[in-house]
């Protein structure tokens, strides 16, 4: 796994990205503006899509300049349009503007907020397969993260918490996509989880943060702290909606009643599809125990003939298990897998190492 220490202002950090894969530039570059330019010969990107990611750039241009900065270093190292780049992060989102349900980036994850090791969060990061070879383990320190340092985990080209991350005081945040129908000028979830992880200490500071600002809506969050606090996001254009407390988890589909009608149907895509055999199979395991980092590992490994596809391997479809992390909240760490959790390679990182 590519691992970037950096510290310094954001767009500094951006930058540095290119020092740990500066051989993967075509890679990057396919992994991003390659699909803009897929999905300009798809037909995806109109007049329309256009003038709605203006819309998204202005307001994050206004609300988030650190995020905005990190991009705009990134697309400096690689040699990328930053324009194209920001565009890249709203693929998803165009994609659902236009009735489309197609899941490149699908996962699996939980939180539980105590036991003998402490709150962990755990996920597993179901992605395209351009991916493999570009997913990279950040540690970010500077003057705009307050919390002392982030360690996450994301792709080379794109925001540092792109997939999942824990900072110094505890937080963990992990994300999940979810196709919804309704869309806003608001904050995007790739910016969004950075920016948590670099301002709030506590699952209360997140959720203050998240309940005060408006939402581009699509995908959920997972959260837990130091202190065992959890909760399960819903970012939906109408409003977070929020549930606390106690193991919780998430998949692909909005579950609360405020938003659950938000979920766009998953037509023939294999990730939504299954959404529902993983969320139902999680809820038939996850509450009532404990849970170690070794348990976790175990079962993100879970296949279909082990009661649902947790562990997802490319068939054919568009997206695949590529990695798997379980963090701490007590201890600021995570334990990661590199490509299917049922492979069993799993490595320890810290903010520092």
């Amino acid at each position: 796994m590519i691992r970037v220490c950096v510290e310094g202002g954001p767009e500094s950090r951006g930058a540095a990205q290119a020092t740990g894969g500066a051989d993967l530039a075509g890679k990057v570059r396919a992994a991003t503006v390659g699909r803009v330019a897929a999905a300009r010969a798809e037909g995806l990107i109109d007049a329309a899509a256009l003038a709605f990611v203006a819309l998204q750039r202005q307001f994050h241009e206004a609300q988030d300049p650190d995020g905005m900065a990190e991009l705009r270093g990134i697309a400096r190292g690689f040699a990328l349009d930053p324009d194209e780049m920001f565009l890249h992060l709203h693929l998803g989102t165009i994609r659902s503007l236009r009735g489309g349900a197609l899941l490149e980036d699908g996962c699996s994850a939980w939180a539980a907020p105590d036991g003998a090791e402490g709150p962990l969060v755990v996920k597993n990061r179901d992605f395209s397969g351009q991916h493999l070879g570009i997913q990279c383990v950040f540690s970010h320190t500077g003057p705009d993260i307050a919390t002392g340092g982030i360690l996450c985990l994301g792709s080379l080209g794109s925001p540092a918490a792109y997939s999942s991350g824990v900072n110094a005081a505890g937080l963990a945040v992990a994300d999940t996509q979810v196709a919804v129908r309704r869309h806003r000028v608001g904050w995007l979830r790739y910016f969004l989880m950075t920016r948590l992880l670099a301002r709030c200490a506590t699952v209360a500071e997140a959720l203050a943060f998240l309940r005060s600002v408006p939402h581009c809506g699509g995908g959920t969050l997972i959260l837990a702290d130091r202190g065992g606090a959890t909760a399960a996001v819903e970012l939906a254009a109408e409003g977070a909606a929020i549930v606390t407390g106690g193991t919780l988890w998430r998949t692909n589909h909005f579950v609360t009643p405020a938003a659950a009608d938000q979920t766009l149907p998953p037509g023939s895509d294999a990730i939504a599809g299954n959404s529902r055999a993983r969320f139902d199979y999680l809820s038939g395991v996850l509450p009532g125990r404990d849970w170690t980092a070794a348990e976790a590992r175990a079962l993100m490994a879970t296949h279909a003939d082990g009661g649902a596809p947790i562990c997802q391997h490319g068939d054919g479809s568009q997206a695949e298990t590529i990695s798997s992390a379980v963090y701490s909240c007590r201890d600021s760490t995570m334990e990661l897998c590199e490509g299917p959790p049922c492979r069993g390679h799993w490595w320890p990182y810290g903010l520092s190492r």
